[in-house]
């Protein structure tokens, strides 16, 4: 227990408060810990929207390469943010147990807009297809910067309303009275979910790191992270997939939609927990041969203009 180990993270409120909770279960296992936080390329540009920044590790890749420095030697992220493949060296070495996955809507008290014209802000391409394809009439615009900035510009601004994970205002006890779940909307691949990733090669914190991982919450994660993979192919997309444990199997829900809401792809599945390792590929490649292939073809087009 004598090597301290040093926690990476960025320096966002959220960020920092995920770093603090993985150093105390650290501590609290014996092991010496230090925090060293870092500033990611996708909290300083905030005037272009996250698809333009080639979304793939936008918020992790300052981190990966202090960690192939030498600089740090974990890091911790909001899983969602983390690509799908890992930099060579780097390996995921625990999933914490899920917060709620629900998305939700932060409101200014009145929710008639909801029955007619509105305009809901969101960087995310996944909610803004999903509230399209329920509110066709309504406008989305974008959002940048970190979960206490676009609560300050939702403030300032005459939006209607703004989509927020529900995990992140929870953690930073940010969520405000006015808000209401969003259960109809499918969540981003393992939404809710922290993941601490280590150096392949580093023993000592690997050994450390595998007493904090949620073995329920890594299955799930896995599946829709695989999910995603399979269907993007390193192309943003707006994707949501879900996996829930009950008793007795695992179930699942994935989509994909068209970037103005108007297609949509979905699939409900369940499998036994002998058998997820595949589970989210062959889910992915079920809508991709029933023309979710070509809705990706046609996003990859529309993304480049």
């Amino acid at each position: 227990m004598s090597k301290t180990i040093r926690i990476g993270t960025r320096d966002s409120e959220l960020a920092l408060w995920q770093a603090h909770t993985v150093q105390k279960k650290l501590n609290d296992l014996g092991y010496k810990t230090e925090i060293t936080a870092v500033k990611s390329q996708g909290d300083i540009i905030l005037d272009k929207p996250l698809y333009e920044l080639g979304i793939t590790g936008i918020f992790t890749k300052t981190l990966d390469i202090a960690m192939l420095n030498g600089q740090v030697d974990i890091a911790v992220h909001s899983m969602k943010d983390v690509p799908t493949a890992l930099p060579i060296g780097i390996v995921q070495a625990a999933v914490l147990e899920r917060a709620n996955t629900l998305d939700i809507l932060v409101h200014k008290g009145n929710l008639e807009f909801l029955n007619s014209a509105g305009t809901i802000a969101t960087g995310s391409l996944r909610r803004q297809a999903q509230w399209l394809n329920k509110y066709p009439n309504h406008n989305v615009v974008d959002l940048r910067g970190n979960v206490n900035t676009r609560m300050q510009k939702l403030h300032d601004n005459d939006w209607s309303g703004a989509v927020f994970a529900a995990a992140g205002l929870e953690r930073i006890n940010l969520k405000p009275e006015n808000y209401i779940d969003l259960d109809w909307m499918v969540p981003a691949p393992a939404q809710g979910a922290m993941v601490v990733v280590a150096m392949e090669k580093d023993d000592f914190c690997r050994e450390a790191l595998a007493k904090l991982n949620h073995s329920e919450t890594e299955i799930c994660t896995h599946i829709e992270r695989e999910f995603l993979k399979t269907l993007e192919g390193g192309c943003t997309a707006p994707i949501g997939a879900l996996a829930t444990f009950t008793s007795d199997k695992i179930n699942f829900e994935g989509v994909l939609f068209s970037l103005d809401g108007k297609e949509k792809h979905t699939i409900k599945k369940s499998c036994t927990f002998d058998s997820y390792k595949n589970f989210g590929k062959n889910c992915a490649e079920e809508i991709l041969n029933s023309g979710g292939s070509a809705l990706m073809e046609s996003i990859r087009r529309d993304l480049k203009k």
